[in-house]
């Protein structure tokens, strides 16, 4: 008998052993995984799987691509975006964020189910009520994901139960929008009730975040784009929609759900738990409106108070993209990769320091594009010549002030022989040329100033807003606006631009719903905002139906002045700026009102035969 044989029969006969020893080895639990049974007879491993309910969230607002990228305020560098060019389709759903996809959001809806069925009856002691708090902090969460999908497909299926596979049935049919609507509602309701009174740890769900998600759901619901009457008259899409009631409410009093959304947001704003310097009379100087805007974007210094729900990163933790946004955005010439990059559009959409619009046909606006604007521009947006951080030392010599530079200079002697020289944060960077931005501009907002930082290589600890108390007022004052109320609009739309160092607004009717409109997107900038005002205002086919414009700016050294190393100027250049817009190939926008609501996937509707597609595709 050879070796080979010997062994195997030797290894059989072990076998044989160790089983006639052990009849039970099939049942040994597994050592690095939890039974469900076990994680809901204790409170500790029920805890953990509701924290991880969280992780929907993602990177929320500071992702790599901007959410911002898919509107009129931002261009993506790494790729164009389908639904920009209405590209898209059942089949090709284009760049569509975690936090809305459809599969990843029933995930955690599915989860926080199975958390809700468990906690009914925990087999763990809740004397302490802990479980009735978790329960809340499922609902919420529950409320939220299924609002993430509703404001992106409309209508959808709402699921309060988590599916097994004993279930005799997987196809579900969409709820109404307003079925919809009724149970996410339901579901905050809840929330708040099962949260009073508990003091949350940072980052979890609160009744405030309860009541503030509510104040948001209805606000939609009672817009433009989900009164299907209204929006039938303004979209040929919509009104020719076989299934109009999962975009809308076809029927009922919208004065009524105009009054809901004002109530909800009021009663967050009674809580008089929240809120950040929205008590002045007049405005504060410029240098304080912007160290006020940085506080609120940065979460701290007093500014964390506006904050309502919002997703915490801490340096040591694992590897968070989201604490990787300064890396992911900063310019080029900072060894960042400019990933989301704010367009000429979103640039001019912030007013002068006495309220009046920006003008290109202005001769003094046009020389001085920079000078005199908002302040909150200045904490938002990184433009050529912006004091910014100091160089890391490969381009320490070249830039020793520190400033951005999206243009292209001249060194030497004016009037003499002189040598272009393509700014550090540009495409044609000695720096890195791959990831300039294309747009002339870079993001400044949400990033920590701190100049010890060195943003490619630290990660930041700046959480992401998902729910602030500005929202809540602004949500207040629009419905305000809809109900007649425009005095009382203005008294907190004006104390949101009295903070930023910007004067009262005066309009009235249509005049001021436009300038609420502009100074919503400059307060909420990059906020995942934008994306959904411009579709439930209907007002898309303009504000997403052109191409991103640009900025190219040039510095000519005057006659006569010298100039070795570059440093901003005005002293030594002429600079002039030219508006153009993205070079076709890039990325080449256009609007249909299909995209009003986004495709369900082709393999969700293959799935699932009584789903039905939205109209248009």
């Amino acid at each position: 008998m050879n070796y080979t044989l010997k062994s195997l029969i030797g290894g059989m006969l072990l076998g044989a052993t160790l089983i006639s020893c052990n009849h039970d080895f099939l049942n040994t639990q597994p050592v690095d995984k939890v039974s469900g049974s076990a994680v809901w007879s204790d409170a500790s491993l029920s805890e953990a799987f509701v924290t991880d309910v969280y992780n929907g969230l993602r990177d929320g607002i500071l992702d790599q691509m901007s959410f911002d990228c898919q509107t009129d305020n931002a261009l993506y560098s790494f790729g164009k975006q389908d639904v920009n060019e209405a590209n898209v389709s059942p089949s090709n759903l284009g760049t569509v964020k975690n936090t809305m996809e459809w599969n990843a959001m029933y995930q955690r809806i599915r989860a926080a189910n199975i958390a809700l069925a468990n906690l009914a009856n925990p087999k763990f002691d809740n004397s302490n009520g802990v479980a009735n708090r978790m329960k809340g902090e499922m609902y919420f969460l529950r409320g939220y994901y299924h609002n993430q999908l509703l404001r992106y497909y409309g209508g959808i299926p709402i699921l309060k139960t988590a599916y097994t596979l004993s279930e005799a049935d997987f196809n579900i049919p969409r709820n109404t929008y307003e079925e919809c609507v009724n149970a996410i509602v339901s579901d905050l309701d809840s929330a708040s009730i099962l949260l009073k009174g508990r003091t949350m740890a940072a980052g979890r769900a609160t009744m405030g975040a309860a009541m503030a998600l509510k104040a948001r759901v209805l606000l939609y619901a009672a817009s433009d784009l989900h009164d299907i009457p209204t929006a039938k008259a303004k979209s040929s899409v919509i009104a020719s929609a076989s299934n109009p009631e999962l975009l809308g409410y076809v029927s009922g009093d919208r004065t009524a759900r105009w009054k809901k959304a004002q109530e909800a947001a009021k009663a967050v704003m009674d809580l008089n738990m929240y809120g950040y310097k929205l008590n002045l009379s007049a405005p504060v100087t410029a240098a304080e409106g912007q160290q006020n805007y940085l506080n609120l974007s940065i979460s701290r210094n007093g500014g964390e108070a506006d904050g309502i729900f919002l997703k915490y990163y801490i340096r040591p933790s694992f590897d968070d993209w989201g604490s990787w946004y300064p890396r992911n955005n900063m310019p080029n010439g900072y060894h960042g990769w400019t990933s989301s990059q704010p367009t000429q559009q979103l640039v001019d959409s912030y007013e002068m320091m006495d309220g009046t619009k920006f003008d290109w046909k202005n001769p003094t606006h046009a020389a001085a594009p920079y000078e005199n604007r908002d302040p909150r521009f200045y904490q938002s947006i990184l433009y050529d010549g912006a004091q910014w951080k100091p160089r890391t030392p490969d381009g320490a010599g070249i830039d020793p002030a520190g400033q951005i530079q999206m243009g292209f200079y001249e060194t030497g002697t004016g009037g003499g022989t002189v040598t272009p020289f393509a700014g550090l944060d540009t495409r044609n960077s000695t720096i890195e040329n791959w990831n300039g931005t294309w747009t002339g501009y870079g993001i400044r907002r949400f990033m920590d100033p701190d100049p010890t930082l060195v943003d490619m290589s630290i990660r930041q600890e700046v959480p992401s807003i998902q729910i602030r108390y500005t929202e809540v007022v602004l949500n207040y004052a629009e419905a305000c606006m809809a109900l007649g109320q425009d005095a009382e609009a203005k008294k907190w739309i004006n104390a949101v631009r009295f903070r930023a160092g910007m004067p009262a607004m005066t309009e009235t009717g249509s005049a001021l719903m436009t300038r609420y409109q502009n100074e919503r997107n400059v307060e909420m900038l990059f906020e995942d905002q934008r994306f959904y005002d411009v579709r439930r205002w209907m007002i898309a086919p303009t504000a997403l139906g052109s191409q991103a414009k640009i900025i190219v700016v040039t510095g000519k050294l005057k006659s006569g002045k010298t100039v070795s190393t570059y440093k901003y100027s005005k002293d030594n250049y002429t600079y002039s700026y030219s508006v153009q817009d993205l070079g076709v190939g890039k990325e080449n926008r256009k609007w249909n009102d299909k995209l009003y609501f986004l495709p369900i996937s082709r393999d969700e509707v293959n799935r699932n035969s009584k789903l039905i597609q939205n109209p248009g595709y």
